[in-house]
């Protein structure tokens, strides 16, 4: 499964910290029927066979709605579960050392928060750039920030989707039009929700209005 532009729209990304009254591979279904464009699972705390187990079967649901599978940071457990791609941060492994363990038809997703990041990330053999924390987020305590004008600058200096994440809300989506940017990630928006799958849709008619004003 390749990457474009489109795979970036609504890209949702779990954290099984949130409290929710469901499993979460039924928040993750019900985030699939709402119409995310791509899912990546982040777990830091368990352990490589439970994170395996649980890739396992996620995979699988997002086969079902053809969504590109994306696992956080863990290559082994990528290439085991036969995820669709892994996306791996600054203090990870070079993403040329990445390439050459996933082989060519893994995407690869990097995280990147200023223009010389982006540039050898692409040179390296990315897909595509998670740029953040763009506001503030309390999904990730040692955030990075990154300010709107430097998501432009990023956008313009790669020819590689780049989605935007940190803070992102139905609030904030629209206030990335004139970045660049082909779409959003969220963690909270998404799998906090009391209607998980409704407000996929909203987010996902919110990406899409945002992207739509970027090629006007």
């Amino acid at each position: 499964m390749k990457c474009s532009k489109n795979t970036m729209l609504l890209y949702a990304v779990t954290n099984s910290k949130l409290v929710s009254k469901l499993p979460l591979i039924e928040q993750v279904e019900l985030a699939l029927k709402g119409g995310i464009t791509c899912l990546q699972l982040r777990e830091k705390e368990l352990d490589e066979a439970s994170f395996l187990a649980e890739a396992i079967e996620i995979k699988k649901m997002c086969e079902k709605y053809h969504v590109p599978f994306i696992i956080n940071d863990n290559v082994n457990v990528a290439i085991k579960c036969g995820a669709d791609g892994v996306h791996v941060g600054q203090s990870d492994m070079e993403v040329s050392e990445v390439r050459k363990l996933v082989g060519d038809n893994m995407i690869i997703g990097v995280s990147a928060h200023t223009v010389q990041e982006a540039k050898l990330a692409e040179a390296g053999g990315a897909d595509y750039l998670g740029v953040g924390a763009i506001y503030q987020t309390t999904t990730k305590q040692d955030a990075t920030y990154v300010s709107l004008n430097e998501l432009k600058r990023i956008c313009n200096s790669v020819k590689i989707p780049v989605v935007a994440i940190g803070g992102m809300d139905r609030n904030t989506i629209s206030k990335l039009s004139g970045t660049g940017v082909d779409g959003v990630a969220m963690v909270s928006a998404i799998f906090a929700a009391d209607d998980i799958e409704q407000e996929c849709k909203k987010l996902l008619r919110l990406s899409k209005d945002m992207v739509t004003d970027l090629e006007r």
